[in-house]
């Protein structure tokens, strides 16, 4: 149909948010939150379903201690998940029914590492695990570990996350 022709107009896609390395964001609604190329790095999505409210994290390093500059609270599981905590509460949601998804945390070059030394995407998972489960937030579904670079989808308003990996078929947590 053509427009001026009584046909109602067709909607319009959801809003898509980039979260790039060790950045955050945190929205309501149909908005839809994006990472693309995580390797080590885990994107922690928390999500409200009552308050259709959901946020995310690109993480780069499990702990503030390896890093020179260590001001960027998005940057380390330790204080990004209280960060993203503190914002979806400022958007109605309650703490109390957060449930989280974890995506990455590869083995990018697991060949090159001495044999039985954690990797730093093994290091990101354990670290992202660690400070969700002391805050009380569980863990719901994750696709994390391997040796395949990712790519995120966080729909808010459902809390569906799409994962897609090279050569692979999209996972859906």
């Amino acid at each position: 149909m053509r427009a001026g022709d009584g046909a109602a107009p067709s909607p319009l896609p959801p809003a898509e948010r980039i979260v790039k390395v060790a950045e955050w964001a945190a929205e309501r609604g149909s908005a839809v939150l994006v990472t693309l190329g995580l390797g080590s790095c885990v994107a922690i999505m928390l999500h409200d379903p009552q308050a259709g409210a959901g946020a995310m994290a690109h993480v780069l390093l499990p702990s503030r201690s390896l890093a020179r500059d260590a001001t960027n609270p998005a940057k380390f599981p330790e204080t990004a998940v209280p960060l993203l905590v503190h914002e979806l509460t400022r958007l109605g949601a309650e703490p109390r029914r957060l449930i989280a998804k974890l995506a990455g945390g590869a083995s990018m070059f697991a060949q090159l590492m001495t044999p039985g030394s954690m990797q730093m995407g093994e290091r990101n998972i354990v670290a992202a695990r660690d400070v969700l489960r002391r805050i009380g937030i569980p863990v719901m579904r994750e696709a994390v570990g391997g040796g395949s670079g990712r790519s995120v989808r966080f729909y808010v308003g459902d809390g569906r996350v799409e994962v897609r990996s090279v050569g692979a078929d999209v996972t859906v947590l």
